[in-house]
């Protein structure tokens, strides 16, 4: 096999790994400090106007009713609308908004990619000429998304790299990092638009080079672009789960565990046992208030420290 090939498997393995490794870490924190921000989607029948079932009477004797379409359709316009950015900060979303729009689209290119590779493997050719409608749209729609998703994330990348460069109040808290980021992604969406001018419009090669990575079989040669553009793609799926470009694994805790979470902590239950563990934990740093050392159950409940923290 080509180093090409190793390349591509090893980076597939660093970042599934890296993603899985890190969502595990993640759900396996200490209990969150709860935001409980209202309205909360899931509250079936209450969302629309910031409602909740602890304005029913009794409610702890009641079964709690949760609407996960409600839930879905409030996620959904964050992650493809960026929602909050547009809310708050919007001339920062509208490079944000396409650079997100774009990866998306490059996301479904290699889905796209990758069912034709599956299709042809089981005898079905992926062409503009093919007697099925399944392939012909196979075909024409991997060309369309190649081309918006680079056009449109090497559009929002270069307008995020240049906002953070010239604009001071995002210019402060950028890191090296944020910067290299912006450039390597910068870098892979113009080498997929070289590809789709140049090299592989319609996307021939690359459902070929899949399919023999899935067999594990020898690839053939590829043009130097296409080969420039997996290079690339492989460095970036093996640095991604190092980086903070995780967070899309979480914001999942973010909305579920922390923005979201209503659960009622019942005595014996899952919370309670969480927050009694929290609270066992031991301080490694001190304050007027604060003894190094100390439990945070202890640090809460000794009021001689905290009414010498008040008088400081």
């Amino acid at each position: 096999m080509s180093v090409l090939q190793l390349l591509i498997y090893l980076s597939i393995v660093v970042l599934a790994i890296g993603i899985i490794y890190r969502a595990l870490k993640i759900s396996r924190m200490p209990v969150h400090l709860r935001w409980d921000l209202y309205p909360i989607p899931h509250e079936k029948g209450k969302e629309h106007y910031g409602g909740s079932y602890f304005e029913e009477i009794n409610w702890w004797t009641k079964p709690m009713k949760f609407s996960l379409v409600s839930e879905v359709k409030e996620m959904s316009k964050e992650i493809f609308l960026i929602q909050s950015l547009y809310r708050n900060n919007r001339p920062l979303w509208f490079f944000s908004f396409p650079f997100h729009v774009g990866l998306y689209f490059l996301i479904m290119y290699a889905f796209l990619l990758l069912l034709g590779a599956v299709l042809e493997i089981a005898g079905i050719t992926i062409a503009a000429a093919s007697g099925n409608v399944i392939p012909q749209l196979i075909y024409v729609l991997t060309m369309v998304f190649c081309f918006l998703g680079s056009v449109l994330g090497a559009f929002g990348a270069i307008g995020l790299f240049f906002s953070r460069l010239f604009k001071k109040d995002l210019r402060t808290f950028s890191t090296h990092s944020d910067y290299f980021n912006l450039l390597l992604l910068t870098a892979l969406f113009v080498s997929c638009f070289a590809v789709w001018l140049a090299a592989d419009r319609s996307g021939d090669v690359l459902r070929s080079f899949i399919g023999q990575l899935m067999l594990f079989k020898p690839a053939s040669p590829v043009p130097s672009a296409v080969a420039l553009q997996l290079i690339l793609t492989a460095i970036f799926f093996i640095y991604l789960p190092f980086t903070h470009m995780t967070h899309f694994v979480g914001k999942y805790f973010t909305y579920h565990k922390v923005r979201w979470e209503d659960h009622p902590n019942i005595r014996g239950g899952k919370i309670e046992k969480a927050v009694v563990e929290a609270l066992g934990y031991r301080l490694n740093w001190s304050a007027p208030h604060i003894k190094a050392g100390s439990t945070w159950a202890e640090a809460a409940t000794d009021l001689d420290s905290l009414k010498k923290g008040e008088k400081k």
